[in-house]
């Protein structure tokens, strides 16, 4: 298996789709061999593109109160892991951001994924984690958050924690009464 430290020089030195950013690449990573959860999300949006680091905010906020989980713990890479299906803000669409990049998924994810021995829980966010993570056939996120059972307590699908989606929120209150306090729970176990 190739070094952990030789793997995150390449990706953060990674132009593999550089034309297509707005902002240019900033690959935006977090991991450690010692991570027992694996947040797997969608791509940085602008913010986290200045700031480096992941879910830096309003959506981390949000994840990390679905977690119940400190800022410490969420930022320690010995706990967890973060890696979006694209690595770096892919721009802004009609309705918000654009889908990750597709070439940095099949270029880098199961490299990466060799280096997590230790995992035992996966948070797939978004339609797109969800699509390269779940087994099975494809499922709107809806779909695939109803059925959370199916794949717990290892693999667990989430909405985007996104306040551009507080009206799924609203529309579906099992999940905040259901889902999340077994999900802080099991976090809680890991931590």
């Amino acid at each position: 298996m190739e070094s952990l430290g030789s793997l995150l020089k390449q990706v953060r030195a990674c132009t593999l789709c550089a034309e297509h950013l707005p902002l240019g690449p900033r690959p935006v990573v977090q991991l450690d061999p010692g991570a027992r959860v694996l947040v797997a999300g969608q791509a940085p949006g602008r913010k986290v593109h200045a700031s480096g680091k992941p879910f830096d905010d309003p959506s981390g906020d949000r994840l990390r109160d679905w977690m119940g989980v400190s800022p410490k713990q969420f930022y320690n890479p010995g706990l967890m892991a973060i890696i979006p299906m694209g690595f770096c803000y892919p721009g802004t669409g009609k309705s918000g951001d654009l889908p990750p990049r597709p070439e940095c998924a099949p270029a880098w994810r199961e490299r990466l994924l060799q280096q997590l021995p230790n995992l035992e829980l996966t948070l797939v966010i978004g339609q797109y984690a969800q699509a390269w993570h779940l087994q099975g056939p494809a499922a709107t996120v809806t779909e695939n958050v109803l059925a959370w059972r199916e794949s717990w307590p290892t693999v667990v699908p989430l909405p985007h924690p996104s306040p551009r989606n507080n009206l799924w929120l609203r529309r579906n209150p099992w999940f905040e009464a259901e889902l999340i306090p077994r999900l802080r729970e099991r976090v809680a176990a890991l931590m």
